[in-house]
């Protein structure tokens, strides 16, 4: 081969194999991220699955009820409140993984499914009750969208 089909050979792979190299990493690295996005979400989905079972391990609190559980001695209400907080920090860690205010496709129906479960809990009102104790410290922007629900679910 002469020096101008080796020429010619490299301006060839330069203009086609490099394009397509960049083609395939980009595309193998959205495959990454969504690979990770989805083992967020299942995770996460695992933490609440977890609560779940913790709520129904403990039927005495009534907790999967919508209505208020009344006459609680002290020891119940303690852990009433305790598993509240493990509530309030599942739902944390998906607003601080999952939320985002300009969400679109399979990240919006995601986040979507953690805003009812959110819903559902702050149309309790012994949630809601517990709500000021349980987001001291907790990051004010999920802190304030967890009020703002509360306040919606309140009012309905």
């Amino acid at each position: 081969m002469s020096i101008h089909t080796w020429e010619l050979l490299s301006y060839v792979v330069t203009v086609l194999g490099l394009p397509l190299a960049i083609g395939v990493f980009l595309y193998e690295k959205r495959r990454e991220r969504a690979a990770e996005e989805a083992e967020v979400y299942e995770a996460l989905s695992s933490n609440y699955h977890d609560f779940l079972r913790l709520a129904l391990d403990n039927p005495d609190l009534r907790l999967m009820s919508k209505l208020r559980t009344g006459d609680l001695t002290d020891v119940q209400r303690e852990r009433m409140i305790a598993i509240f907080g493990l509530l309030i920090a599942t739902f944390e860690r998906a607003y601080l993984l999952l939320y985002d205010t300009d969400l679109t496709g399979k990240e919006a129906r995601r986040w979507r499914s953690w805003e009812d479960f959110m819903q559902e809990w702050c149309g309790r009102e012994d949630f809601r009750e517990a709500m000021p104790q349980l987001l001291q410290g907790e990051d004010p922007e999920f802190a304030a969208y967890l009020r703002r629900l509360a306040d919606e679910a309140a009012r309905t």
